[in-house]
């Protein structure tokens, strides 16, 4: 991972859509409610819910792989990336792959990436890429109320540290391709599984590392990644999120200098309050709606999820023209605000040497996210011009770098809407913009349009990734893991 991209973070992916009627709950998600006729979207009899899950022999095998990777610690401090790589490349070949299609790759010790391929009968037809990464934030056992290295079954529940970022899509990835081999299944593209390290963050990101060092063993027509997913509220299925675009990631530096001198003679010059006059002014700008492709998608659907008002204002930002009200109204959710436009806020501030002595430097970070098409040099000159503080300088920390929207293409959209409405029948699908980052951003600046789809379904008011007692519904797994498997199916096409 390079140090300019921030480290993923599903919940900040995952509440793409912010309302349902009959409203949502939660601090971060804190929404308008009141409205009726969505109470029993996603609801399903037992039969139908039955007939959603793969045949046992596979969730039986699911589990253990699942398991199988919570227990191998892969965090970036003092886990092993190559050992959960290998883990289930031995799986692979126990299944009856080839050693030949089933490789594991290091860029460095411990960081071993998966590769491994089910080939289809049409050479000239690019490759569907599956992918999930296996390394995990950190996980302290006394942050946690049960072990996060341990596999643990309770409740209904999965937990340990990756069972939703992002081991559960790499067990099913594994499984679902062992299942396909054993049904006798020809894709007629090849499907390929790469389970990556360094997602989370450390310096060897395997997407990266794959691209520039075996492009071949992982190019692909598109590939399907981890940023979607189901939204789902008291047990009832709200929509199913399909992660086509992410924002830039961008840091600046501000700094403001000054000779200093003792506290007892002021001057009027004085460094903190030129960065603090700064800071002030790029608080209160707001950077112009930029919508694409994604985003006006999410909208236009969206709008039909959420009351009256809001989804008057939704479809208002979609023409040519909005009004500073119908903004300000959506400005009001954050989840909404944020893929409306670039957004810049100040993360870290300090400034001076003692407290007797007048103040000689003064440093700020004001971190971006910036809307795809939005060239971080022409931010970069807006927030000189909103600082308007000539003794303050602004540098960007790191190259942002670019990640295109994938276009809505009707063989993969049309395929994940097909499959959603034949396993949650009324389930909207609702394109979104991640507002965090995954590695799909390299493979969508090396031009594989990637799409973040699971079908794994998590409520929204309890979203663990990267927390504590981190867990995923066993049920939720499962239905996950046969939406998957059909539409990994669709994809590759064959018989």
């Amino acid at each position: 991972m390079q140090s300019n991209r921030h480290p993923s973070d599903r919940a900040t992916r995952l509440p793409g859509l912010a309302h349902r009627r009959t409203g949502l709950r939660g601090p971060s998600l804190s929404v308008l409610g009141g409205l009726c006729g969505a109470a029993a979207l996603g609801a399903l009899p037992a039969g139908a819910q039955e007939a959603n899950l793969p045949p046992e022999r596979y969730r039986e095998m699911a589990r253990a792989a699942l398991a199988e990777l919570i227990e191998i610690d892969t965090t970036q401090s003092a886990g092993d990336n190559t050992a959960a790589a290998q883990a289930m490349a031995d799986r692979l070949i126990a299944a009856g792959f080839p050693a030949d299609d089933v490789r594991v790759i290091e860029a460095a010790p411990r960081k071993g990436n998966l590769v491994a391929r089910l080939r289809g009968s049409d050479p000239d037809l690019e490759a569907v890429l599956l992918l999930a990464h296996i390394d995990v934030v950190e996980a302290h056992p006394e942050d946690w109320t049960v072990e996060p290295f341990t596999f643990l079954e309770r409740d209904g529940y999965w937990y340990g540290r990756g069972t939703t970022d992002d081991k559960d899509e790499a067990a099913i990835h594994t499984v679902n391709l062992i299942r396909l081999r054993d049904e006798g299944f020809v894709p007629a593209r090849d499907i390929v599984v790469a389970l990556t390290a360094d997602e989370e963050g450390g310096p060897h990101n395997g997407v990266q590392y794959l691209l520039e060092h075996h492009r071949d063993l992982i190019d692909a027509a598109f590939a399907l990644n981890e940023g979607g997913g189901g939204v789902m509220q008291d047990g009832r299925r709200v929509s199913n999120n399909v992660q086509a675009s992410e924002k830039l990631y961008q840091s600046f530096h501000l700094e403001a200098t000054n000779p200093g001198g003792h506290s007892s003679l002021p001057r009027a010059d004085n460094a903190i309050y030129e960065l603090a006059r700064a800071l002030t002014r790029i608080s209160e700008y707001q950077f112009p709606v930029m919508l694409n492709e994604v985003t006006r998608a999410f909208f236009e659907r969206t709008a039909e999820l959420v009351d009256p008002e809001t989804g008057a204002a939704m479809r208002g930002i979609l023409g040519p023209s909005h009004d500073s009200a119908t903004v300000a109204l959506l400005e009001k959710t954050p989840a909404f605000a944020s893929r409306m436009r670039t957004t810049c806020v100040a993360t870290e501030l300090a400034g001076g040497h003692a407290p007797n002595a007048l103040p000689q430097r003064a440093t700020a970070t004001v971190n971006c996210r910036i809307a795809p098409g939005h060239d971080p040099l022409e931010v970069l000159g807006t927030l000189e011009e909103v600082a308007a503080e000539p003794t303050v300088s602004i540098t960007p920390d790191a190259e942002a770098t670019p990640s295109p929207p994938s276009p809505l293409t009707a063989e993969v959209f049309g395929a994940i809407e097909r499959i959603t409405e034949q396993m949650w029948p009324g389930v909207p699908v609702i394109p979104t913009m991640s507002t965090g980052a995954t590695d799909g951003l390299y493979l969508r600046n090396a031009g594989i349009p990637v799409y973040g789809v699971s079908g794994l379904f998590h409520e929204v008011d309890d979203i663990r990734a990267h927390g504590r007692d981190e867990r995923i519904r066993i049920e939720d797994f499962h239905q996950g893991m046969e939406f998957l498997y059909r539409l990994t199916k669709e994809l590759a096409g064959g018989s």
